[in-house]
């Protein structure tokens, strides 16, 4: 069976990382969360009080990050920074509010994206993140990308922050979700973009199940053509 790589892109909170995981649970396919490597670095920057805007400080800082996956017992993706677990830390509200600004740091994605392109060297993985297919894998086998209204996703992600017993409030989260929205969009290096060769999935009224088996279905028709 041919094995691919498939490469999810979107706006924030869009599902993006859960959509994939079960893809590529459900395919028996590596997945990789790029948007956690992302939050592991701006956790890392933040805790150490390195200023984004220290060209030299963030990449002598990177020499110091190892960013690893494992599967906990439930068979969730958790993240780990140094061999330890930061998989709450990195979903909080302040790496948030500034995980756009240093995934636009060109030496940060430099880094990210070499790590990614190893992983992926062996093919069968499913991967999401802004720049997947456009600038990771250009040659992925399925490009995906998705989007949804601005506050459907606000309410979705106040939702996720909820039941984590994170306080906020919906005109934060959306506001948060706008502003991403326009950093990814605009940055410089690897500004968020729809690949030409895309499928477009707009999830504002779709269900889980619905949006993973779309994205299954067309999956197995390139495995299978």
């Amino acid at each position: 069976m041919n094995k691919l790589i498939i490469a999810i892109d979107g706006y924030s909170a869009c599902g993006k990382s859960t959509t994939a995981r079960t893809v590529a649970t459900k395919l028996g396919y590596t997945y990789v969360d790029s948007g956690a490597m992302y939050r592991t670095v701006t956790y890392y920057l933040l805790k150490n009080d390195i200023s984004f805007t220290d060209s030299e400080a963030v990449i002598k800082a990177l020499e110091k990050v190892e960013i690893t996956f494992r599967n906990d017992e439930a068979g969730n993706l958790i993240t780990y920074l140094n061999g330890e677990s930061v998989e709450e830390e990195i979903r909080e509200m302040d790496v948030s509010e500034n995980v756009s600004a240093v995934a636009a740091i060109s030496d940060v994605r430099k880094a990210m994206v070499r790590i990614q392109q190893q992983l992926g060297e062996g093919k069968g993985i499913v991967m999401d993140g802004r720049d997947i297919g456009t600038v990771v894998f250009p040659e992925a086998d399925l490009k995906i990308f998705m989007t949804a209204d601005p506050k459907i996703r606000a309410k979705r992600r106040l939702k996720e922050l909820e039941e984590k017993g994170v306080s906020t409030s919906m005109q934060e989260v959306l506001k948060n979700v706008q502003q991403r929205d326009f950093k990814d969009t605009t940055r410089s290096d690897s500004p968020l973009s729809k690949a030409t060769d895309a499928k477009e999935v707009d999830n504002s009224f779709m269900t889980f199940e619905e949006q993973v088996s779309k994205i299954i279905d067309m999956a197995e028709e390139i495995i299978n053509a």
